[in-house]
């Protein structure tokens, strides 16, 4: 039975590296003890500020066999998002994984695919998959199956990769072998704590209300806090720094996947371009990017908020 298990977990990796995804890792399909008190504290600090969507489904969040009855194992995923450029051509900056395509429909379209392998494979699996959208603690996951370590910029940083990676997760009702985590080498290291404009960082947690990713997305029906005016850093959708400035990010290589990449007219946005864009203009420059999640009234409020810097 074990070495069933070893072979399937070996097919799992191989089928996982054919759909593109740059690791994979396997978990024991369990409750996350330790995490489920860790989000605990976090959401009764009010950490979370106005993502309540964290305070839904708790048990499910903390417990896969909730979400699939019978599951035995999490398949945890990276897949690279790391651009071969940075857009420089404006001032405003937006997040590396929002260059392209939203990841949700790439991601997913890759995970059905594998899904479908494993049960051309295996015969007749129960599953899911999930990519940043159901109530799945994918770092928790990612970081028990060693795939990397939770840093203290709170991301999943791979020893040999850097943290610029998309995390997906799939929990099935098929044995595999579990990997085990991995250690921590973030030693004394506290670049992305030094470097954050808003010091929403302390060691291996975040401030959601003070982090520009947060205020820059999320926070999408209120003004921003005038407090934060001068730390902004020219953000209008996202923000890099803490993983700009990771030593292990130098690792990093360029991915290769097309859809990521942005399109010619994103690339060649002038300073005056995005602060004359229209709504039309959005709609077809996001249409299906990740940036369309803060619309286009978000945009211009964090365009305007820099403007009056």
């Amino acid at each position: 039975m074990e070495k069933k298990a070893d072979s399937n977990s070996t097919l799992v990796k191989q089928l996982a590296a054919e759909q593109g995804f740059s690791f994979c890792g396997i978990s024991k399909a369990e409750k996350l003890e330790s995490e489920a008190r860790q989000l605990e504290n976090w959401l009764q600090q009010n950490r979370h500020g106005a993502m309540h969507y964290m305070e839904n489904h708790f048990d499910k969040r903390i417990d896969p066999t909730q979400l699939v009855p019978g599951a035995k194992s999490v398949v945890s995923l990276m897949y690279n998002y790391y651009p071969a450029q940075t857009l420089t051509n404006a001032s405003y900056k937006i997040s590396k994984y929002a260059y392209g395509l939203d990841y949700h429909t790439v991601i997913k379209e890759k995970l059905y695919a594998l899904f479908e392998a494993m049960r051309t494979r295996f015969g007749h699996i129960e599953g899911r998959v999930f990519v940043d959208s159901a109530p799945v603690m994918e770092k928790a996951w990612a970081k028990r199956s060693g795939l990397g370590w939770q840093g203290k910029n709170t991301n999943i940083i791979h020893p040999k990769a850097g943290s610029f990676y998309f995390l997906a997760v799939l929990v099935c009702d098929i044995e595999l072998t579990p990997d085990g985590p991995i250690k921590d080498y973030c030693g004394t290291c506290t670049a992305c704590i030094d470097a954050c404009p808003t010091q929403a960082l302390t060691p291996y947690a975040i401030d959601a209300q003070k982090c520009i990713s947060y205020l820059t997305i999320e926070l999408r029906d209120e003004l921003l806090p005038k407090a934060l005016h001068p730390h902004m850093d020219n953000w209008i959708f996202g923000c890099d720094v803490c993983q700009d400035v990771c030593p292990w990010n130098r690792f990093a290589t360029p991915h290769n996947e097309p859809r990521f990449s942005p399109t010619d007219q994103l690339e060649n946005m002038t300073d005056g371009d995005w602060e004359e864009l229209t709504e039309e203009t959005f709609r077809h420059l996001f249409k299906h990017a990740a940036v369309s999640r803060t619309k286009y009234a978000g945009l211009k409020r964090n365009i305007r908020f820099i403007q009056a810097q």
